[in-house]
């Protein structure tokens, strides 16, 4: 790691020690103070070491990993959290967060069920070339997206669209393996009933316990099917659901789930506070987004200096954090979709487009700081990381 400035001031090393001393001396490195920091380095570490040990094909195209321990205990997390995987692919440096699908209670393993996407970089990786015996690397458990017994209805109304089914199963196999007095109403979008994650267990799940109700949704069905068909809109919430009070709304899938259920959640009076949207990645297509200027296009490029003079090449259409990592710049970043800002880096000049809604901090803002992994250059750039 690259020293700091300071370090290298005459007599740094001295007045280091001396510090440290006085640090032992005033008790700061007392014994219940090391315990302390090891217990906070348990249940959040920096680093964790997990190997594959088992792989499991749910569909055709999405496959389950099972992950355990390498060399300390996993922490523990809440279900609809999700941890942070960091890979190399092809030399390239970058990270993808995957929810966990196995149950929290258990602390043997964590299971991560990850879909092909098409052209996806670390799916196709993870689909094709991970196999059992493997060692990937992550952080601990990270997110918001879980039940709060304080702020929310028991009866949750969960909504998923394609892999955003992962945190709910997650949810479901807590309620039903630890007896828990929580109900659960599953809306389960995909195209086709082959596309459909955990459909077999679901339905064993929705039969044997009465506080969990499944239901799949499926755009294209093949002839015959009898099932609800089409998309989760306003009218089969109402005919599923009945009464639309005392319930909780969780909403996790692709950009397009969230552009068509929330208007259809506002339609039917639902209020803001009572639904929960977990942030799944940048926008798929950048360019209809709202408030995206015309006259850029996804292909157009432009160059992004850093301060200490090397450059990139980054596409509009395309993220600045993979931009700056395909290029071997890794910011720090877990979450990827604009929400933990640990990828922000400084714009000293030049315009990036953001989504409306990104949480960027008031302080970012006035200082220039945005969050990389959903900002799109819309001019030549120059930042600092």
């Amino acid at each position: 790691m690259r020293k700091g400035i300071w370090q290298e001031f005459d007599g740094y090393e001295e007045i280091a020690g001396e510090i440290e001393n006085s640090l032992w001396a005033a008790g700061e490195r007392s014994f219940d103070k090391v315990l302390a920091a090891r217990y906070i380095q348990r249940l959040h570490p920096r680093q964790l070491k997990l190997r594959v040990v088992d792989v499991i094909q749910e569909t055709p195209s999405t496959r389950t990993l099972r992950l355990t321990p390498v060399d300390a205990a996993l922490p523990p997390f809440l279900a609809g959290q999700y941890i942070p995987l960091y890979l190399t692919i092809g030399g390239i440096r970058t990270s993808r967060p995957y929810s966990i699908s196995s149950q929290p209670r258990q602390t043997g393993f964590y299971d991560i069920t990850v879909r092909r996407v098409p052209d996806g970089l670390a799916s196709n990786y993870l689909m094709d070339d991970v196999k059992t015996g493997n060692l990937l690397e992550s952080a601990g458990p990270q997110g918001n997206f879980y039940f709060n017994p304080l702020f929310h209805d028991d009866h949750m109304v969960c909504i998923a669209g394609g892999s955003g089914i992962t945190p709910f199963m997650s949810m479901i196999r807590e309620i039903v393996e630890c007896g828990l007095d929580r109900t659960v109403t599953l809306l389960y979008g995909n195209r086709q009933l082959d596309d459909v994650i955990f459909h077999d267990e679901l339905e064993r799940i929705a039969a044997r316990f009465d506080n969990i109700t499944y239901i799949p949704v499926i755009e294209k069905p093949a002839e015959g099917y009898r099932g609800a068909c089409g998309y989760i809109n306003a009218a089969l919430l109402k005919e599923m659901l009945g009464d639309l009070q005392g319930k909780t709304f969780f909403l996790c899938g692709p950009q397009g789930l969230y552009d068509f259920c929330l208007p259809e959640l506002e339609s039917l009076g639902i209020e803001r506070r009572k639904i929960r949207k977990e942030m799944y990645g940048p926008p798929g297509d950048i360019c209809s987004y709202p408030g995206w200027p015309e006259e850029i296009a996804a292909e157009d490029r432009f160059t992004v200096t850093l301060k200490d003079g090397r450059t990139v090449s980054a596409r509009a259409g395309v993220p600045l954090l993979v931009s700056l990592e395909k290029k071997g710049i890794v910011p720090s970043s877990i979450c990827r979709s604009g929400e933990c800002s640990m990828c922000r880096v400084k714009v000293l000049s030049g315009k990036v487009f953001q989504p409306a809604g990104t949480p960027v901090r008031r302080s970012d803002t006035r200082y220039g700081y945005v969050h990389s992994c959903v900002s799109y250059p819309l001019e030549d750039l120059e930042i600092m990381i």
